[in-house]
């Protein structure tokens, strides 16, 4: 638990180094900025495993300068009922030609409705719980369109009733531009991951799908998630979901 503690203290320290530094340096604009909005008939977490079970609407935008970047991660319910608020500060620790690594923290917002009775009736409420959560992820280029990595999350769950300690670790590889046409390509990104939660644990295999157009901002994508071994208490032997998903990417030059 205490190397745990170190490594968010480590992460914040370091993302509010380089926050209060690019402040600093204001002749500078913001280099980019972007974002995707998505609609999907089941809502599926950056844990896999957790799943909304119903249509969602997920917002995932950001913007930075340099190495930095703010990157909110907002899901509702296609009812309009919020279910989780993330909000990531990143930063890309290492950027060489073949190998990457990237560092991130964020306080986080989960949404939980229950049904409490009140004078004799019963009525929905909704409470927030937050979390803190840092992740790092080392990743490295095969080839121009093959990669692999390792991608670590930590959280801790801060309100009564939340899980305390999340541990997340997966391996991962991502194959971009695969040709189908001259105009549509896919993108794989396969990973087996090992997931504990307090004292439960379980390994898994979740994959994403993703079916696109060039130069066109529109695309389709599906994630699947299969349990291999489990004893987390609720977990779902198989999930998978299917989106339509807008994005947009916009670089500008430096003043």
């Amino acid at each position: 638990m205490q190397k745990i503690t170190g490594l968010l203290f480590f992460v914040f320290l370091i993302l509010s180094h380089v926050a209060f530094s690019q402040k600093a340096d204001s002749t500078k604009s913001i280099s980019y900025v972007f974002g995707s909005l998505s609609v999907t008939n089941n809502g599926i977490s950056i844990v896999p495993s957790f799943s909304l079970g119903k249509p969602a609407v997920v917002f995932i935008g950001g913007i930075g300068k340099n190495r930095f970047s703010f990157e909110p991660d907002i899901r509702f319910s296609l009812a309009g009922k919020p279910w989780s608020f993330l909000f990531w500060a990143r930063y890309n620790l290492v950027a060489k030609e073949k190998f990457h690594l990237n560092a991130g923290s964020h306080l986080g917002l989960n949404f939980k409705t229950s049904v409490l009775p009140i004078n004799g009736d019963s009525s929905e409420t909704t409470v927030a719980r937050r979390y803190v959560a840092a992740d790092l992820f080392p990743r490295y280029l095969i080839t121009k369109n093959i990669a692999i990595g390792i991608y670590y999350l930590y959280s801790h769950g801060l309100d009564a009733g939340t899980i305390k300690n999340t541990n997340f670790i997966t391996i991962n590889a991502n194959f971009a531009n695969i040709r189908l046409s001259n105009q549509f390509f896919m993108r794989i990104n396969p990973q087996f991951f090992y997931l504990k939660l307090d004292a439960q644990d379980g390994f898994y295999f979740t994959s994403s799908f993703t079916l696109a157009k060039k130069n066109f901002p529109l695309y389709v994508s599906s994630v699947i998630n299969k349990t291999i071994t489990s004893d987390i208490t609720g977990n779902k032997d198989f999930t998978w979901n299917i989106s339509l998903t807008y994005s947009f990417y916009n670089k500008f030059n430096k003043i």
